[in-house]
């Protein structure tokens, strides 16, 4: 297990195959699936292979991690950086599960994806975007320090990004 990050209530590292059956769930939840143009994985076999099959770790150095409750060792998801190629911006994800919304892990695991970012990474600007209607996602941006930058397309739907430069 590559653990990346450590705050106070949990541990992100780097995603195993051992992920695949939550984040199977995860993605064939349509509340969490909502805003982020995905699809419902058909089987455990395409959670395997989005796992199997995940670059960014060796070609950037970082990419989305795996979210573990410390205290239980549950899988609440994923959070973390990706290199957007097309744009060269650095974006911020992060999807969890519904039980676990409102309970403020998005926004600990986000702060420290940042945190990370800019002291460990040596990046200068992280960008986040939403659906205009994922009032939920946008309030973990604006919690994490993060300030409208404008308006675009957010998977072929209205959509808001945010920014954070760092000081």
């Amino acid at each position: 297990m590559k653990i990346i990050l450590e705050t106070p209530r949990l541990l992100l590292r780097e995603f195993e195959i051992t992920d695949a059956q939550s984040f199977f769930d995860l993605n064939n939840d349509p509340d969490v699936i909502r805003y982020t143009g995905d699809s419902a994985f058909k089987n455990l076999d395409e959670a395997k292979a989005l796992i199997e099959n995940y670059v960014p770790y060796k070609r950037d150095g970082y990419g989305r991690w795996t979210v573990v409750l410390k205290e239980t060792n549950e899988i609440l998801g994923w959070c973390g950086l990706r290199f957007i190629e097309d744009t060269k911006h650095i974006d911020l994800g992060y999807r969890f599960m519904k039980k676990y919304w409102n309970k403020g892990y998005g926004t600990e695991a986000a702060r420290a994806c940042l945190d990370y970012g800019f002291e460990n990474l040596g990046m200068k600007e992280i960008m986040a975007r939403a659906n205009k209607e994922n009032i939920g996602s946008i309030k973990i941006m604006e919690k994490i320090g993060m300030t409208f930058w404008k308006e675009g397309d957010c998977h072929d739907e209205p959509g808001v990004y945010y920014r954070i430069i760092k000081q």
